[in-house]
């Protein structure tokens, strides 16, 4: 990381509520910023995500960060998120610090462990003020979730041992914006209350001749102001945090429209590998949850997994194992990717209880590899070539297991990447898997796995630049609609300038 000498400022922004808009708000305040010629970094002090990004040095951190990085023109670093926490089971998590596993914590072990992980935090936060002349920080769920606020790093704990000024943003569409901005106000200490220096109402549609006295109330009563009202933005692409978005089913899709379903594993991770084909036209991608109806497909992905051997037994109790068989039968195609590929081999080992239990798990059967998990956890971004339909076409994307797959001698890889072959193809070709997040990202190589999957004339689709024209509509709509005025001077920006 580049950047200027002395300490920049930090500004923060919290949600009401999870899914209020705080990635999108703080990709967007950094894209502005970006344009005004201010060095910004994005940064979360703690994430709980199954979606995640490796970064340049091989550490892990949440992929939102990762698209607030690239809207402020970087390259993702693990300081950008010190604390990441990727959920395992209801109760408990794999602990991330600084880019790298430390252990498997229940919640109770790691309420005792945040003094460490604060530590992580405050050094993330001073070396990236250190660089940059402005820190955009994104806070966690609400920070009025009462049960947490002892030894909070994620919200206002992390405001208030910083010193830093907050905006509040709260979503209108879901009802209730009002009582979710004040009650959330209420329920802060009076310290709290002034470190938020203004509301923003999101995702508003109608008039807004209509919501005015509303907003006039609620400024006389907080005595705060609302420093912006953003309009509902349909559809609007940004890699999702962590819940899976289907809003790309309400594209309208071609006549020829390929039908892929992706399974919701109950540890489903790094689902965003599938945005590039939620918003392809000829592509119509269905996730099917638990108990819902599996309709016919020409292609079924199974995804990653934080629990490979508990969602291959969820797997076969939903009825997928025989679904599968049905399907390749009548000529439909298999993919895997990373936990998911381990799923189609002949079995997968957790002899040292990496994910849950200690045991070894029969797999799907339909690749010829077999996977033992390892305590060290592979993290690499790479890149290579694509070997399908005869094709040579280039892939790059990440790594992100802690399995260790061997490959029978006679299976044709389905990569050959920078660092060896990687995955299987089967031998009649309807089946395949490998380890490579981001496959879909490049349009050669989306366009050949499309064509294999029974697109004859498969369309190519930029995905990076659908990504980037995304981060740029969100700073659009915020230089139009927010008062970025008031933003620069919580940040101090009216009165040094950018540097």
């Amino acid at each position: 990381m580049t950047g200027g000498t002395g300490y920049g400022r930090t500004l923060m922004v919290q949600g009401t509520t999870s899914d209020a808009g705080k990635s999108t708000l703080v990709a967007g305040l950094c894209r502005v910023l970006k344009r005004l010629g201010v060095e910004v970094a994005p940064f979360k002090p703690q994430n709980m995500a199954l979606n995640s990004a490796v970064t340049a040095e091989g550490g892990e951190i949440g992929r939102a960060q990762a698209v607030q990085a690239q809207a402020c023109g970087l390259s993702p670093h693990i300081d950008m998120n010190p604390v990441l926490l990727k959920p395992c089971s209801d109760t408990g998590a794999q602990v991330i610090i600084h880019g790298r596993a430390v252990d498997n914590m229940e919640a109770g072990r790691y309420h005792d462990y945040k003094a460490v992980a604060w530590q992580a935090v405050a050094e993330s936060h001073d070396r990236l003020r250190q660089r940059y002349r402005a820190v955009v920080v994104e806070g966690a769920g609400s920070p009025a979730e009462i049960n947490l606020r002892d030894r909070d790093i994620a919200n206002m704990g992390f405001a208030e041992r910083v010193d830093c000024p907050v905006i509040l943003i709260a979503d209108i569409d879901k009802g209730g914006v009002f009582a979710h901005l004040v009650g959330t106000l209420e329920l802060l200490s009076p310290t709290e209350q002034a470190r938020i220096k203004g509301f923003v109402i999101n995702r508003f549609r109608g008039d807004i001749g209509l919501l005015q006295p509303g907003i006039d109330w609620l400024e006389q009563r907080t005595g705060k102001p609302v420093l912006g009202v953003l309009p509902y933005l349909h559809g609007l692409h940004l890699e999702a945090e962590d819940a899976i978005d289907t809003a790309a089913g309400e594209l309208e899709k071609s006549d020829d429209a390929l039908n892929i379903l992706v399974p919701v594993l109950p540890h489903i991770s790094n689902h965003t590998d599938f945005d590039p084909l939620r918003l392809h036209p000829q592509v119509r991608l269905t996730f099917v949850g638990p108990d819902q109806e599996k309709p016919p497909a020409d292609l079924v992905i199974l995804p990653g997994s934080k629990a490979v051997r508990s969602d291959l037994a969820w797997l076969r109790e939903q009825g997928w194992a025989s679904y599968l068989m049905r399907h390749l039968r009548y000529g439909g195609r298999v993919l895997g990717i990373c936990g998911g590929y381990q799923m189609l081999g002949e079995q997968v080992d957790d002899p040292l209880g990496i994910e849950g239990p200690a045991g070894c798990s029969a797999g799907l059967g339909l690749l010829p590899v077999q996977t033992e998990l390892k305590a060290d956890k592979t993290l690499r971004n790479t890149r290579g070539r694509l070997m399908l339909n005869g094709d040579h076409e280039p892939v790059r994307g990440y790594e992100i297991h802690c399995g260790v797959t061997q490959v029978a001698a006679e299976a044709a890889p389905l990569l050959v990447l920078d660092q060896g072959a990687d995955g299987a193809i089967s031998d009649d070709e309807r089946v395949a898997g490998c380890y490579l997040h981001g496959l879909f990202e490049q349009p050669e190589a989306c366009e050949a796995f499309l064509r294999w999957a029974g697109l004859a004339r498969a369309r190519r689709i930029d995905y990076l630049a659908l990504r980037e024209a995304g981060i740029d509509r969100v700073a659009d709509t915020l230089e139009q609609y927010l008062d970025i005025a008031a933003v620069k001077s919580l940040l101090a920006l009216d009165q040094e300038g950018s540097r």
